[in-house]
């Protein structure tokens, strides 16, 4: 069944042209729409579904520093702030509050991870704190166990993954830009070299700048315009139980399981890193450069079966710009749940917090999270086509790093000081040749 999601009333006419078009109605894209919107900016958002359904309203919910790639810490951190800053800037409400991340342990291995992990994010004034077995056995009494240690981010959090992204898309319609779902783009045009517009299903929108945000779509998309961007989907399943468990942390990870509270007073329950590989002609075509990735993951990563092919968002095939795409037949990414990984999510989560006992299951779903060979998204304008803007790749990262992410495409549009060094996420770093020149297209 689908995730959980609000649902927004969105502009009914196409404008004819715009300063810049945002391709995908995700977290990245309705970040990057209001920024722009926000600095002057005509904005048009286009949307193939529904704002915000597809992986943007079905993870966990954690927006976080601890344990962030290098690369992405900066990000992270300037994300948190963004988080709060938009509510007092919008009047909207994503859900966000800095409730800290609480990890618990059993693993010498892991915790000396973390307390690695610890003493670098320190270097940048990041705030985590180690706890001993004590301090973790006290914090972490819910559970009733014994723990070896833990971590605590006191400035860490969640926001809604339901509300997160239309309440963007509403502030977007305040700024006076235009929100367009059940809207699929196509394709490009370009005139002397440089994007001149954005085709869609419903006509084609005029504009210099455009920027792909398009999730688990993108690197289909790019195919299309001679782009080589290498990303592969996992399928990965979780769950939500009602509210009646009394005295959780509010957003805990284990080994076993993975527990947040929902604005509801529900929890939202999974295993991190577990999912279905679902071959697909796109991942085998990319196989050489997710070996390593998917090899050192091969504990909690299982085969799939024929959803991606159904899916459609990593055919290798080539669409025409006047006829329905792939994305109109599949307005939204919604996969089959991993049924299995649900009971086996729910019983370890019994196990872990047996207050949970007093809850039932309210919903479960599934969805594809889209990644790059290094774990770290692409974000950059493509030199083969100025004025092309790729933001995808987010690889599980994406909801909690939106903010941020939405800012530096706006400051990349605008020639504006990039909120964060850029250079560490341009989609160059992945090319084997140059950009539309790649011999297996």
């Amino acid at each position: 069944m689908p995730a959980p999601l609000k649902l927004i009333n969105t502009t009914p006419q196409l404008p004819e042209d715009a300063d810049a078009v945002v391709i995908g109605g995700g977290i990245v894209g309705v970040f990057a729409a209001y920024y722009l919107a926000r600095r002057g900016l005509k904005i048009a958002l286009v949307e193939k579904g529904r704002i915000g359904a597809e992986q943007s309203s079905r993870n966990w919910g954690w927006c976080r520093q601890q344990n962030r790639d290098a690369r992405e810490l900066p990000m992270a951190t300037k994300s948190l702030d963004l988080w709060e800053r938009f509510a007092a800037e919008s009047g909207e409400d994503t859900g966000f509050r800095r409730c800290g991340l609480f990890y618990l342990s059993n693993s010498e291995e892991e915790l000396a991870g973390w307390a690695r992990w610890r003493d670098f994010a320190r270097t940048l004034g990041v705030t985590t704190h180690m706890l001993d077995s004590a301090e973790a056995t006290e914090r972490g009494r819910a559970t009733g166990k014994p723990w070896k240690g833990g971590v605590f981010s006191p400035t860490d959090g969640t926001a809604d993954p339901a509300s997160a992204a239309p309440a963007v898309a509403r502030a977007i319609l305040k700024l006076g830009g235009t929100v367009h779902q059940s809207c699929a783009a196509r394709g490009i045009e370009t005139e002397g070299g440089r994007l001149s517009g954005v085709v869609t299903e419903h006509g084609t929108i005029r504009a210099k700048t455009a920027i792909l945000a398009g999730g688990a779509w993108a690197s289909c998309f790019c195919r299309q315009l001679g782009i080589r961007f290498p990303q592969a989907s996992v399928r990965s399943s979780i769950l939500a139980v009602s509210p009646g468990a009394i005295g959780l942390p509010d957003a805990l990870h284990t080994a076993a399981v993975s527990v947040t509270r929902r604005g509801d007073g529900g929890y939202t329950l999974a295993i991190s890193g577990r999912g279905r590989v679902d071959p697909t002609p796109q991942q085998l075509r990319f196989a050489p450069q997710f070996l390593p990735m998917f090899a050192r993951r091969w504990r909690s990563l299982a085969p799939g079966g024929l959803e991606g092919f159904r899916s459609g968002h990593e055919s290798l095939t080539h669409w025409r710009l006047d006829a329905p795409t792939p994305m109109e037949r599949m307005r939204i990414l919604d996969p089959a749940v991993d049924k299995a990984t649900v009971r086996l999510t729910h019983s370890r989560a019994l196990e872990l917090l047996p207050d949970l006992k007093n809850t039932s299951i309210t919903a479960a779903w599934a969805g594809y999270i889209d990644s790059t060979p290094d774990g770290v998204p692409g974000i950059g304008e493509i030199a083969a086509v100025p004025g092309f803007i790729l933001a995808a790749g987010f690889s599980g990262h994406g909801f909690g790093i939106g903010p941020g992410a939405g800012h530096l495409i706006a400051d990349i549009v605008t020639g504006d000081d990039p909120l964060v060094d850029a250079r560490p996420y341009h989609p160059d770093r992945f090319r084997k040749a140059a950009w539309g020149k790649v011999a297996d297209f």
